[in-house]
């Protein structure tokens, strides 16, 4: 992908030629003609560097760079001025520009200074991933860095890339994947990653908090709003305020939320339940769903302006299936993770039992590997992990009565059926919701996760069955 250039100037002759001279290099280039343009570019889109003049009738150019770098803290800034002196050129490099370049300026000195500061970028982006990726080999313990994602497969190194690329933005992000595969993970990474790192990190499931609570868990509210409304409640919002909120299962929002969320974003200020004056607000908005976003907008379950708002830069997760070479790596990790947990010195696999890993779905994603493995570490006595261990904590799919379904069918000449199609349905739904709730531990939201359904629907099918 081409290096994103964006030129900040009043003067559109200077903008023009600069445009049309970094183009000619196989640059993309934007440009802005005043500082106020260029940040809503910014907080927008991604760049990979920025020229700004110093002298400007709104904003001067250290303002400017200073609210850039608020922005993105990665992104290098080269400055460009007519009225050279030694203070402005200490101020700006004080500030933290890359470089300084005074009209009338060389064209070939500045593509040179152009490509120095991309290529200083890029060293620093290897550099990070590769201290990265060695921290994670050096044994069992928490890998540092990229918060707790691991893999090393092609998908899940761009995805590195993309993390550090974004986590100096202030842009809003939309994790999208299936159940499982590591959303909140990547959203903690950006966070950890983040200028926002020493803020705090507030997630909340959408799906998993009723619609009539989740306006005052968001916004809050007043003393005396409602009945049992005793004292004033901060919402989440205002928690996460100088951080990140994850708002994971956002499609599960209601309509009518989905457009006080819209103007939170807009605005930047909220208003608790019963307040009469705005609060002002600081929060990077990161979003999850393991749903089809599309369909959803199309459909008219979501908004399709707060679609926008929030999938201001996407992040897709494949699942694991679709990276299998990750297996292994992860399932070293999980053996070291529960271990520790256990006070277990398990060595590791067989191999055979990784064979048997690697040619598994895995329908659960990740989410399901960590708990195969953590059962096998607890339950394994021996000093690695065997085959037949893995498979007794395999997901088996629910089967049909015995004989399959020809013999369920019954014989089509005989023109009856002994197959009893809804008791079967309800059999296997029961079945999987106590399966599920076995795994987590009898956490309903664990277990509707693990389903892939809301934590509603979920719900609804505990009392449908009547399981407590």
């Amino acid at each position: 992908m081409k290096d994103h250039i964006l030129i900040v100037d009043d003067e559109r002759s200077m903008r023009e030629f600069l445009r049309i001279t970094l183009r000619k290099e196989g640059y993309r280039v934007s440009t802005a003609s005043n500082p106020f343009e260029a940040l809503d570019l910014i907080s927008k889109e991604l760049f990979d560097l920025v020229i700004t003049d110093i002298k400007m009738p709104q904003m001067d150019g250290i303002e400017l760079l200073k609210r850039i770098k608020a922005l993105n803290s990665n992104i290098p800034v080269i400055m460009i001025t007519a009225y050279a002196s030694v203070d402005t050129a200490v101020e700006a490099m004080k500030e933290g520009a890359y470089d300084y370049i005074s009209k009338p300026f060389n064209v070939e000195e500045l593509k040179h200074l152009i490509g120095n500061a991309l290529e200083r970028k890029r060293l620093e982006r290897e550099n990070i991933l590769l201290k990265r990726e060695l921290r994670g080999h050096l044994g069992f313990g928490e890998i540092e860095g990229i918060g707790e994602i691991v893999g090393r497969s092609p998908k899940m190194k761009e995805i590195y890339e993309l993390v550090l690329k974004v986590a100096g933005t202030n842009t809003n992000i939309f994790i999208t994947g299936e159940s499982g595969v590591g959303k909140e993970l990547i959203a903690r990474a950006i966070h950890r990653e983040s200028p926002r790192k020493n803020g705090p990190f507030v997630p909340v499931n959408c799906g998993a908090i009723p619609s009539e609570l989740m306006e005052s868990e968001l916004f809050g509210y007043e003393k005396g709003a409602f009945t049992g409304a005793v004292s004033t409640k901060k919402g989440l919002f205002e928690v996460a305020h100088g951080g990140t909120l994850f708002l994971d299962e956002v499609t599960e929002l209601a309509p009518h939320l989905q457009v006080k969320l819209l103007r939170a974003i807009q605005d930047r200020r909220i208003r608790r339940l019963g307040g009469v004056e705005d609060i002002a607000v600081d929060v990077r908005i990161i979003s999850a769903t393991n749903r089809d976003i599309l369909k959803a907008v199309k459909e008219g379950r979501m908004r399709e302006d707060l679609y926008y708002r929030l999938n201001v830069i996407p992040i897709h997760v494949p699942p694991l299936r679709e990276r299998k070479e990750d297996i292994p790596l992860l399932a070293d990790y999980f053996v070291g993770k529960a271990n520790k947990r256990f006070g277990k010195d398990i060595k590791g696999i067989e191999t055979e039992a990784l064979e048997v890993l690697i040619n598994y779905d895995f329908p659960g994603n990740v989410r399901e590997l960590e708990n195969i493995i953590e059962r096998a570490v607890a339950l394994e006595e021996g000093g690695f992990i065997r085959k037949e261990t893995i498979l007794a904590h395999l997901e088996i799919p629910p089967s049909l009565p015995s004989g399959g379904l020809e013999k369920a069918l019954g014989n089509p000449e005989e023109g009856r059926s002994t197959l009893d199609f809804n008791k079967i349905v309800e059999e296997t739904e029961k079945r999987l919701l106590l399966e599920a709730l076995k795994r987590a531990g009898g956490v309903k939201k664990k277990a509707a996760e693990l389903l892939n359904i809301s934590f509603r629907s979920f719900r609804y099918l505990l009392n449908k069955y009547d399981i407590k």
